[in-house]
């Protein structure tokens, strides 16, 4: 390990303050301690704040210098939230900026309005994490938040100058006391044991949930589903052999979002608690999908209840996004207002306890925390967000989707770490307009290689679906085998939309012989230029993955000969 603190700065009330890179910093408002310390395999960072007066901050930063550090040339970029794109990139790469006539519809999907981000060639930023890997592809040197409680934590890496910028987003925080601000670690060694030495240092237990399979409506069904829908999907699994834990049924029960105890009654004549019911006789846990921080422009809440939609400075409601399958522009709730905890307490209670679903996927979570307060920043709030939903839903499980992940880890059992498969290999149009956040298999696929090392530390990994039927679908088959392996090998929910009713033979056999890899113990991925390899144990063998996921053939080299993958397959080796 060659990096070392370079400098340390807060900027507050206008002013910046240069800190000594460790001890105390003393000013007539407030005093700095900056504590570094050496720790096994690396070392802690911890800079708290102790006010005298009262004091506006607008940043906080240590600067790494990392020029020292030898025979790297990628930087991993953790997206700002479930859905955002997760992958090394390469020093001369540069993250793509939003088209701007978009901007008004995706801008709050992702991190594209937060002013602080360095953009260009060579500027990589990540959020709670971040790493520099050897050429080689052995080990890695991880910078890593221990407290998102008080804000998110970005890095920003200059692949010019050759440093790492660690800052807390607290900008507009009105501070009056002592405020923990940054604390990170810096390891280096194998993935697995630095991975595992940071999430040591948190102060919750590791996921009790099991590795589960299952079903959910929404790639197959979307917004179209109704009752009969539903139960022939359930009645599928055992007439077919298979066995599944989880059944989840996604948007579309409720009449508008936002209105989570409107259930259709023409699309579900019996009831909610008749599907949970129903599904629990087969020996399957029920799931249900709701959004619960976000109301759509035609709901009652939105209609009734404007007071509950969260306001900007100049009180205009603040939009969360553009769904052209609901009423448009949907908004967002303010998590404060004590009618919407009211309201939200009311509906994970019938949810959970009188319909009796077992587990809630709770999507479109940044939604909350899209603006700062002055006593609490951004971070904080989306940390206040988690831990009420934590306490509303006990020990159901929770499903975290679009959720920024620092905030989520010790709070959701299973999350999403990936974008929105979609039916086809790439959404044109989203990727033109550079939408990070954009539903796209290929993105999706990259994030899930990107974030394996999360996967039994923070949660179980949610790496969304995969499709192996015929209809309703532009997946080719080797499209579709990739998609199931990877998730298998490196998800702990393994969900499909298809009706297996429609399998053949072939389809089902590929499916039962993909479940094998679920137990599997990933040791290592290599992000190459040219495909992936995924290096992992299944029942005491070894096994090496390679992943292409690119339209070209990859000529693949080794000790007892060489092998062609073709363009999008995935190929598995014994090692």
């Amino acid at each position: 390990m060659n990096s070392y603190l370079y400098k340390a700065s807060i900027q507050y009330d206008g002013k910046t303050l240069e800190l000594k890179p460790k001890g105390m910093t003393r000013t007539d408002e407030f005093y700095v301690d900056i504590f570094l310390d050496e720790i096994p395999n690396g070392r802690k960072y911890k800079l708290d704040i102790h006010t005298k007066s009262p004091i506006v901050l607008e940043n906080i930063k240590l600067t790494i210098d990392c020029s020292q550090i030898k025979n790297t040339n990628t930087i991993f970029s953790n997206g700002f939230q479930s859905w955002s794109e997760s992958r090394e990139f390469d020093f001369n790469e540069e993250i793509p900026l939003l088209k701007s006539f978009v901007k008004p519809l995706m801008e709050y999907y992702g991190d594209y309005h937060f002013p602080q981000i360095k953009k260009g060639k060579g500027k990589i930023h990540s959020w709670t994490y971040t790493y520099l890997r050897e050429k080689q592809g052995e080990n890695i040197q991880l910078w890593a938040s221990v407290n998102e409680r008080t804000g998110y934590t970005l890095f920003q890496f200059d692949a010019h100058t050759q440093q790492l910028m660690i800052e807390k987003d607290c900008n507009g925080l009105e501070l009056s006391h002592s405020y923990p601000a940054l604390e990170i670690v810096e390891l280096f060694g194998d993935d697995n044991q630095v991975f595992e030495q940071w999430f040591s240092y948190f102060n919750f237990s590791k996921p009790k949930v099991k590795p589960a399979f299952g079903w959910t409506s929404w790639y197959n069904y979307y917004t179209k589903i109704n009752e009969n829908i539903i139960l022939e999907n359930l009645k599928a699994f055992k007439e077919k052999n298979i066995d599944i834990d989880i059944f989840q049924i996604d948007d579309g029960y409720q009449n508008r979002v936002g209105d989570w105890l409107d259930a259709n009654p023409q699309k579900f004549p019996n009831g909610m608690s008749y599907i949970a019911r129903s599904i629990h006789q087969e020996n399957v846990k029920a799931g249900l999908w709701l959004a619960p921080y976000i109301v759509e422009k035609k709901s009652k809440i939105f209609n009734e209840k404007k007071h509950w939609i969260l306001k900007n400075e100049k009180g205009k409601m603040v939009a969360a996004g553009y769904n052209p399958m609901w009423s448009g522009y949907f908004y967002a709730l303010d998590i404060y207002h004590p009618e919407v905890r009211e309201y939200l307490t009311k509906v994970f209670h019938t949810i959970l306890h009188q319909w009796n679903f077992d587990m809630v996927k709770l999507d479109f979570l940044y939604a909350a925390a899209l603006l700062p307060r002055t006593d609490k920043t951004r971070g904080q709030i989306m940390a206040d967000a988690m831990e009420f939903l934590r306490q509303l839903c006990g020990d159901k499980i929770i499903l975290g989707c679009g959720v920024p992940l620092g905030p989520s880890f010790g709070n959701v059992d299973y999350c999403r770490i990936g974008a929105d498969i979609h039916l086809s290999w790439e959404h044109g149009l989203l990727k033109f307009v550079n939408n990070r956040e954009r539903v796209s298999t290929m993105i999706a696929l990259r994030s899930v290689l990107g974030r394996w090392q999360l996967n039994q530390r923070a949660f179980l990994n949610d790496p969304d679906v995969f499709i192996l039927r015929n209809e309703k679908n532009k997946l080719t088959p080797i499209q579709q085998n990739t998609i199931l392996t990877v998730n298998t090998i490196l998800g702990k929910l393994i969900f499909t939309s298809d009706n297996i009713n429609n399998y053949t033979d072939e389809q089902l056999s590929e499916l039962k012989a993909a479940q094998k890899w679920m137990h599997s113990e990933v040791e290592k991925v290599i992000q190459n230029s040219d495909y992936y390899i995924i290096r992992f144990k299944n029942k005491e063998e070894n096994y090496q993955a390679y992943v292409n996921l690119w339209n070209k053939e990859v000529q693949i080299k080794l000790k007892k000969g060489a092998f062609q993958l073709e363009p999008y397959e995935t190929l598995i080796l014994k090692r």
